[in-house]
Parts: C-alpha cells; sequence; structure tokens
C-alpha cells in the first residue's frame, strides 16, 4: 500500500483538531499543532501535502502562518473561520489561501475539499517528463483540455503549465484564473466574475483577493517570459487574458 499522504490540521481547539482527524486518519496521515509557531515547524520538518488553518491562532495568526509558508511552498491552504471573521478570511485567501470553510462545518464537507484539493496537487506533481512528451506528442489527455496560446501551454485537466518550455510552479487558485482567463482570451471580466468563476463562491464585501492573486500570476510569469504581458488590467472593470506574438522573441 502507498504511503498515505501527510495532512497538517492547525487549531487551538483541540477537540476540533481531534475531529478532522478522525475523518481523515483512514486517507490520510494527520499532523497536529495548535499555533503558528508549531504550524511553521511542522510544515518544514514533515512536508505536508495539505494545510488545514484555523484563523484564530495563538502566538502567530492563521493569516500570518499562511504568508509565511507562501515564501517557500504552494501546498494546498484550507482555511477554517468562524463566520464572524470575515476580514481575516479575506486577507488570508489575498495572501494564497486556496479554499476556505467556516465554522460550523461538515466534516464530510471538509473531506471533500480536502480530497478535491489534494488531487489537483497529485497532478501537478506527476513527473513533468511523461506530461511534456505527450504534449509534445499530441497525445495529451484530451485536445480540448490543453490551451496553447503563444509560448503557453495549459494542461486543463492535469493541472500543469508551461511556459517557453518551463514549469510554471503555481497554487491551486492561482492555476484555475490563468486557466480560465486564457480559456476566454479576450474577453473581460470583473472581479466579482473572476471570483464566482475561480473561487466557485459568491463573494460578499471584498474583491481584493483576485487582485493578490494576479500580482502573484503576473510575478511568475514575468519571472520566465517578460518580453510578453498575459493578464491585462482592464480599468474600472477587471481582467483579461491576451497576448500578441513577440516576433522579437527569442
Amino acid at each position: 500500500m502507498p504511503d498515505k499522504k501527510k495532512v497538517l490540521v492547525v487549531d487551538d481547539d483541540e477537540s476540533i483538531r481531534e475531529l478532522i482527524q478522525v475523518y481523515l486518519e483512514d486517507d490520510y496521515q494527520v499532523f497536529q499543532a495548535a499555533c503558528g509557531t508549531k504550524a511553521i515547524e511542522l510544515m518544514k520538518k514533515e512536508k505536508p501535502f495539505l494545510i488545514i488553518l484555523d484563523i484564530m491562532l495563538p502566538q502567530k495568526a492563521g493569516w500570518e502562518v499562511c504568508k509565511e509558508i507562501r515564501t517557500f511552498s504552494n501546498i494546498p491552504i484550507i482555511m477554517v473561520s468562524a463566520k464572524g471573521e470575515e476580514i481575516d478570511r479575506i486577507l488570508g485567501l489575498e495572501l494564497g489561501a486556496d479554499d476556505y470553510i467556516c465554522k460550523p462545518f461538515s466534516p464530510r464537507e471538509l473531506l471533500a475539499r480536502v480530497k478535491a484539493q489534494i488531487r489537483r496537487s497529485t497532478l501537478q506533481s506527476e513527473p513533468l517528463y511523461d506530461w511534456i512528451e505527450e504534449i509534445n506528442e499530441g497525445k495529451s489527455t484530451s485536445p480540448q483540455c490543453v490551451i496553447e496560446s503563444n509560448h503557453l501551454i495549459i494542461d486543463d485537466k492535469k493541472y500543469k503549465a508551461l511556459l517557453k518550455g518551463q514549469f510554471l510552479d503555481l497554487t491551486t487558485r492561482e492555476f484555475l484564473l490563468l486557466a480560465f482567463l486564457a480559456k476566454h482570451e479576450g474577453q473581460v471580466f470583473s472581479r466579482e466574475q473572476l471570483l464566482q468563476n475561480v473561487w466557485g463562491f459568491d463573494y460578499v464585501g471584498d474583491s481584493r483577493a483576485v487582485d493578490s492573486a494576479v500580482k502573484r500570476l503576473r510575478k511568475k510569469l514575468n519571472e520566465i517570459d517578460n518580453k510578453n504581458e498575459y493578464i491585462h488590467s482592464v480599468r474600472s472593470i477587471g481582467y483579461k487574458f491576451e497576448v500578441a506574438d513577440n516576433e522579437n522573441y527569442f
């Protein structure tokens, strides 16, 4: 039997940590932390596949933990918040959290979200060589799953993207945002439309999570290709994907 993937559960309430562990331990190897400092320590030591991260933590708040993790890892982060913690939840999403769930939550719903995030992350972490060979030989899973624009290739089914032959190391949300915009090249979307289509929920009160994700995505694209702009701001509206083939590229 293959080794179980590791999941880190971070919450200062022991009963909640134990409840989550009960629901996850059949499928995953679960580690627990009761504070933000311990979470960072276990993150670096155990290198989990996913983190379930409460917002209200002693020593270091959940959004601070999320921010620190994003400096060295793109693993999926599911943030847990009470209903009255909307501002902190917004901040967590701006800093790169992939999903959130409100307390009180259904353990089954949490398990479903964990499985979805890990499935995407697993596909992203599969060996690149075979995938690149499939793309080059036209043997990818399905032609309609592959988006090609200029020097960018996106496989919407395997959650992988290449730019100028280099792998784009993206979080789940960054990948889904890039794929969605690229599928609708030239079409302008408002921030609210992107939240609904990419984040998958109606986001009330703030749309800065989109701006933050676009900023991170642009930086990663620019690190590989600084001669083309892929995601354009449309004043007073939102964003669009569009790129002209640069004849002086090489």
